[in-house]
């Protein structure tokens, strides 16, 4: 048994601040401009008050629920980060193993260091692919292909980068990226040098498709088969825009507060979004989630599922796989505690009424 372990997600940040090169922890860190929404994703679920109830029989606990009709042990799942060979020579693989091991979801990130096959053939697992549209949509269509062929089982496209946010740290640290596994022989990152900053800024620029919109939506469902989920939704319009889109789920996501700085955390968007589907599809929310009780106000504002990114990528960068399947364990743990002295004893128990929010309390207020 491994002495001095971490014992929350935090210890685990700090662990992986040590252990990593400063240029490669203030990209996985940082998010955009003066980090206002990146501190706020974390800051909000703090105001959030739980409301417990007591004198329930809590002797057993169930966290599983279902997304697209496949079961989950818990709501929790693995975000798309990209890049982690920067923190374990076995990157992504050994992400996807932690994962595995959990039966948590992974959303494998475009920008894996390791390629779609070698994450598929790493373990048996339900595995979605993330999915950015470039320039070139015949790059898409590669990428596509390849998910599907290797068995994943839904899409992830991210709809809230047409542009790469400012994101200032990487463009003073000269933030020089790993080479994309999955973009060999289709993108190439060795020519955008970075004398002017960021070479993962200048790639983007460069590669990235901002004419992309609802349209295109109906272009992606007539090149695949699988479910399409659309991550970085924060408003109700937008929401009710995909649910006329026909996709099959949405994520509110402000990319971590990487993208546009300013704009509302997640978990303050998340109920906005959830009335404007009405029911009509799942809603999952990323950024800012550090404990279990997090997971849970998640879920009570009508989350069907969390995403997690950063503490997977801390956790793989302090401990490697085991780090990784770690933080997944902590969060799992925490959230059957919170549900227990909430007097949840499954997630459907999980309501509206076990929260009270800022705007609850100004509400009750007027």
């Amino acid at each position: 048994m491994e002495e001095n372990l971490p014992v929350n997600l935090c210890e685990y940040q700090e662990l992986a601040k040590k252990a990593l090169p400063k240029m490669f922890y203030d990209f996985i860190n940082g998010g955009a401009e003066d980090e206002q929404t990146l501190k706020e994703n974390i800051a909000a679920y703090g105001r959030i008050v739980l409301r417990p109830r007591v004198l329930v029989d809590v002797s057993k606990i169930d966290m599983s629920t279902t997304l697209l009709g496949y079961n989950m042990p818990s709501p929790i799942i693995v975000a798309p980060t990209g890049g982690h060979k920067i923190a374990h020579p076995e990157g992504e693989k050994a992400t996807a193993r932690a994962a595995a091991s959990c039966n948590a979801i992974m959303v494998l990130s475009f920008a894996s260091s390791c390629k779609i096959e070698e994450v598929a053939s790493s373990c048996n697992a339900i595995r979605f692919y993330q999915l950015y549209v470039y320039k070139r949509r015949d790059i898409a269509e590669t990428l596509v292909r390849r998910a599907e062929s290797c068995g994943f089982k839904a899409l992830v496209l991210t709809v809230d980068t047409p542009m790469l946010g400012r994101r200032e740290a990487d463009i003073r640290n000269k933030m020089v990226f790993l080479q994309c596994g999955n973009l060999e022989g289709l993108l190439t990152m060795d020519d955008h040098n970075t004398a002017g900053g960021s070479q993962l800024e200048r790639f983007a620029r460069e590669t990235f498709d901002p004419s992309l919109s609802w349209k295109d939506i109906e272009w992606l469902k007539s090149i695949t088969s699988l479910p399409i989920l659309l991550k970085g939704i924060v408003t109700a319009e937008d929401a009710r825009k995909a649910v006329d889109a026909g996709v099959a789920g949405v994520i509110v996501s402000n990319h971590g507060g990487r993208q546009l700085d300013g704009v509302p955390a997640t978990i303050s968007a998340l109920e906005e979004v959830v009335k404007a589907v009405a029911g009509a599809l799942p809603v999952l929310v990323d950024g800012g989630i550090r404990r279990g009780t997090d997971v849970f106000k998640a879920l009570a504002l009508g989350a069907r599922a969390v995403m997690v990114g950063r503490p997977v990528f801390f956790g793989l960068a302090a401990r490697g796989e085991a780090g990784a399947r770690h933080v997944i364990e902590m969060l799992n743990g925490e959230l059957e505690l919170a549900m227990a002295l909430c007097g949840c004893r499954s997630v459907a128990e999980i309501t509206r009424s076990h929260v009270l929010t800022g705007g609850d309390r100004v509400r009750s207020l007027l």
